[in-house]
């Protein structure tokens, strides 16, 4: 049976008040590096948009795998290799994917209107606040959900990969609606993972490498709960 009342509670011989007080402090750290590369990635983007040379160099030229390969093995870098990076290195690394990021989504900015993307951007920001607040406050077992979270993650990522082929707007729009559920419950689950890393690392030299990787997961899940939006309801430019 899984948990349905879980306690954060503090190692032995570790003064709970001190605990509390740490376990905001990890998650605000969290918050502010998610919250950070969200807005590098934005700046890139726009940058990138509002430059016609550079758009058609990243876009129009074989840089475009580098663009669109490069985030990926930044990832795995990062996943696999944590614990032998220092955490100066793995921020470095973060900041990097961030901008990466950044550069393939001037792609949006480029075939949908500003106003529609912007509406995106705040409506994701909205959810997304609002899932991590329920995952940070509920007292309820969300490790449950996560077999179910991470097949739909696997199978959306199969769905996509298909319609590259496929090119179905009708198959798109159901890859983004099921994207939005698996995301939110992603952020969800993630923000409550995290508190229960704090746990098992506080105090130790992991704790500041656990809270890069953890904005790595929260801003992941909102860049593709924003994409799913904006493929959704993002109002497309006139040719």
């Amino acid at each position: 049976m899984y948990e349905t009342d879980r306690q954060y509670m503090p190692r032995v011989g570790v003064d709970a008040a001190a605990f509390d007080e740490g376990l905001r402090s990890y998650m605000l750290g969290i918050y502010n590096y998610m919250a950070s590369a969200v807005a590098l990635s934005g700046i890139v983007a726009f940058l990138v948009a509002g430059s016609p040379a550079v758009s058609q160099m990243l876009f129009g030229t074989p840089l475009k795998w580098v663009v669109i390969f490069a985030p990926i093995g930044l990832v795995m870098l990062m996943s696999f290799r944590f614990e032998r990076m220092s955490k100066t290195a793995l921020l470095a690394t973060f900041w990097v994917y961030a901008a990466l990021v950044g550069a393939s989504l001037a792609s949006i900015l480029l075939v949908y209107t500003g106003a529609s993307v912007a509406r995106a951007f705040f409506v994701a920001a909205g959810m997304f606040a609002g899932v991590s607040i329920y995952g940070y406050t509920t007292k309820a077992d969300l490790t449950k959900f996560s077999t179910f979270l991470m097949m739909g993650l696997f199978g959306l990522i199969i769905a996509s990969l298909v319609n590259i082929f496929v090119q179905s707007s009708m198959m798109q729009f159901v890859i983004s609606a099921v994207s939005v559920l698996v995301f939110c419950g992603l952020t969800a689950w993630d923000t409550q993972r995290l508190k229960d890393t704090y746990v098992e690392a506080a105090g130790t030299e992991l704790e500041g490498k656990l809270s890069v990787m953890g904005a790595l997961s929260l801003y992941l899940n909102f860049v593709n709960l924003f994409i799913a939006l904006v493929q959704l309801f993002g109002g497309r430019r006139e040719e």
